[in-house]
């Protein structure tokens, strides 16, 4: 054994590199929907930084498309205060303008009061009923509620 240091041969480590997310994904962040977005957002990935700038201080193109539309799917049904499958039942499209979002909900269609009423909190349909839960029939709710209410005269109570 020498006393010389020896060289120190592990593997350095790397300077960061930039996270790029593509651009559905950075309009799915954003909320937009991106057929409707500008040709070179659509075209190039986006740095998580970038993201974040547009997050912060959102052009006019970006605020915009936030404030009129057209929106996804998981906006409409979000100002609809109904489910993604709500509006598949209804025959909605993919997307929306905040014009069209208005108008269905001044005529309010009775599809879309069904759904509204399923989807808020606490209403709906009763428990026992989704699907792949069987039902409590009222023949056998019943039966079970006539014999816990007789009580005969021989009985004891305690």
């Amino acid at each position: 054994m020498t006393d010389a240091p020896r060289e120190d041969r592990r593997q350095q480590p790397k300077p960061p590199k930039e996270q790029l997310l593509s651009p559905k994904t950075a309009a799915k962040k954003l909320g937009v929907y991106l057929p409707a977005t500008p040709a070179e957002f659509q075209q190039e990935q986006i740095s998580r930084t970038a993201l974040q700038e547009l997050q912060d201080a959102p052009p006019e193109w970006l605020a915009a498309l936030r404030r009129e539309g057209p929106h996804p799917r998981d906006e409409v049904a979000r100002r609809l205060g109904v489910s993604n499958s709500a509006l598949a039942r209804g025959g909605v499209s993919d997307s929306m303008t905040t014009a069209e979002i208005r108008a269905l909900l001044d005529e309010m269609p009775e599809w879309l009061v069904a759904e509204r009423d399923k989807h808020a909190p606490g209403t709906g349909v009763k428990p026992g009923t989704a699907v792949g839960e069987r039902p409590a029939t009222s023949s056998s709710r019943a039966n079970r509620d006539s014999a816990d209410d007789t009580i005969d005269d021989d009985d004891e109570l305690l």
